[in-house]
């Protein structure tokens, strides 16, 4: 009698969570395009062809290699490939902030890094985050109904598998500092920026949130993923800072590591 109270006291709980969460990202939308529909200024300069160019490259090479991991899947991910990853990411976002500085671009007043505190940035990525995750689990849930699998991606199979205290450190580095930053930058800011710029808003969103999901090879998280990225980019819109995104990301990765790889602690 007792679970069953529970239950339905946390179904009721989870339902009011989900309702609030959905209400406040429909009106940060409704506020996002109020605000650009009765905005008279010009944008200051920000991307053009080039920008454009290197985006469409790295569109079609992101979903070359989602493509090629979802039909071809490799072997277990190793710290090796962690850090060759992490690499690679670091020099991809140094040639954007390269491309862009030489076309005389401030990335700082572009991403909004230097118009906000740090205090308000993490204090708002939180709040938002928090009403993001009953949508996210939401859409993992129906997910998880019409797909079989695990929902651990493989960067929490190898923190589990990881025997040594240097592996588990260079996950978490990538994990939770490395990786978001990175890939709100790539994703948020360039590709969302670049498409925004050229195709408005309601198709940057959907189609930067579905790269981001598809290029993370992982299907049973594919919807999970697509919502996740919608809340970024949503956030990142609003506040007008990549701080804001990047805080969301970095906490979000952090609760999933900790939450999957001690399932004897947490229960999904």
């Amino acid at each position: 009698m007792l679970s069953a109270n529970l239950v339905t006291a946390f179904g009721f709980v989870f339902t009011f969570w989900f309702v609030v969460g959905a209400f406040i990202y429909v009106a940060l939308i409704r506020q996002i395009n109020a605000r650009r529909s009765t905005s008279s200024d010009e944008e200051p300069a920000s991307f053009g062809a080039p920008e454009a160019i290197l985006a469409g490259f790295l569109v079609v090479w992101f979903i070359l290699l989602a493509v090629t991991a979802v039909l071809h899947p490799t072997p277990e991910l190793s710290d090796h490939g962690v850090i060759g990853s992490l690499l690679m990411t670091v020099g991809l976002v140094a040639g954007i902030v390269g491309l862009l500085r030489v076309r005389g671009r401030n990335v700082e007043t572009l991403a909004g890094l230097s118009g906000i505190t740090i205090t308000r940035a993490v204090a708002t990525g939180v709040i938002l985050l928090v009403f993001a995750y009953p949508l996210v689990s939401l859409g993992d849930l129906i997910a998880q109904q019409f797909l079989h699998g695990s929902s651990k991606q493989s960067i929490v199979e190898l923190f589990n598998s990881s025997q040594t205290l240097r592996e588990r450190v260079v996950i978490i580095i990538f994990a939770v500092t490395i990786a978001p930053a990175a890939e709100e930058f790539i994703f948020r800011f360039f590709i969302y920026g670049v498409l925004k710029r050229y195709f408005g808003f309601a198709f940057a969103l959907v189609a930067s949130a579905l790269l981001f999901a598809a290029v993370h090879a992982h299907v049973p998280s594919l919807a999970a993923l697509f919502i996740l990225g919608s809340c970024f980019t949503i956030a990142y819109e609003w506040s007008g800072s990549l701080l804001v995104s990047m805080t969301m990301h970095s906490l979000f990765n952090a609760l999933t590591l900790v939450i999957l790889a001690f399932p004897e602690i947490f229960r999904q």
